[in-house]
């Protein structure tokens, strides 16, 4: 919790168009980019859009060291969100960064760590991967998406660990939701780390809670400031209403008042 906050005008490397309603939106700077950790995000300045007055925050998707560069995946929802995917090389983009806090890292390598995603929350979860990978796990992704088109990222993941897939349509993995794949009756998970839409964490929580696995949630509350001040995304928990952006946004599900 105690990493500084910068605010840096970073330059786009690459963006590329993953799918119709994502990019992958890659960010450089001239010196070393400060240190992040998995399941922090960033608040992105968008110019140039009329209606969007606020910072938008995005997940740290992944951090090249080698190539000095900070990745966002962005998904493609209204104006500011817009105005980033058309961003081109060589363009200067304003974040703040690194913001919020981390997922815990487990005190021993593990090769039963379970790494949930759906949607854009599938985000931070590469990052995780990557860093539970460096220090010796094999982690277990689990990605879910509407239809195959929608799964983005799939072989960066299987770098790390083993990927499993469900898609609502049935056209990559198993077909339903990620809480009824297979491998949840198989491989008797250690921690749960999961983000994604509120009803997949919940039901994500639910099955850790009913197996008595350590989970911890990413929550994607509307932050509009990063710093804990405009108080919109206050989530209520066990120790009273806290600022996702600032105590979160990655809880422990003892934490929450979640009715699971």
């Amino acid at each position: 919790m105690g990493y500084e906050k910068y605010i840096l005008d970073l330059t786009v490397t690459e963006n590329v168009r993953l799918h119709t309603n994502y990019v992958l939106l890659k960010l450089t700077a001239p010196s070393p980019l400060p240190e992040m950790l998995p399941g922090q995000f960033a608040e992105i300045r968008v110019d140039g859009s009329p209606t969007t007055f606020l910072r938008r925050p995005i997940s740290i998707n992944y951090v090249d060291r080698q190539r000095n560069e900070v990745w966002f995946l962005i998904q493609l929802i209204g104006d500011g969100t817009r105005r980033l995917g058309e961003a081109k090389s060589g363009e200067t983009i304003n974040v703040m960064l690194p913001l919020g806090n981390s997922f815990t890292m487990p005190e021993k390598p593990s090769d039963k760590l379970l790494l949930v995603g759906g949607g854009v929350g599938t985000a931070p979860m590469l990052y995780l991967g990557e860093q539970l990978a460096k220090n010796g796990s094999r982690p277990t992704f689990l990605l879910g998406a509407r239809s195959d088109k929608d799964l983005l990222q799939l072989e960066q993941f299987a770098a790390y660990g083993d990927v499993y897939t469900t898609t609502e349509d049935g056209s990559h993995g198993e077909k339903g939701y990620v809480t009824q794949h297979s491998i949840l009756n198989k491989v008797q998970f250690e921690q749960i780390y999961t983000c994604g839409p509120k009803p997949m964490m919940m039901a994500v929580a639910k099955y850790a809670k009913s197996k008595e696995i350590a989970c911890e949630v990413s929550l994607e509350n509307t932050m509009a400031c990063g710093i804990g001040a405009c108080l919109c995304c206050v989530e209520n928990t066990t120790e009273g209403h806290l600022c996702v952006c600032k105590e979160g946004p990655v809880f422990n599900i003892n934490k929450l008042l979640w009715q699971i």
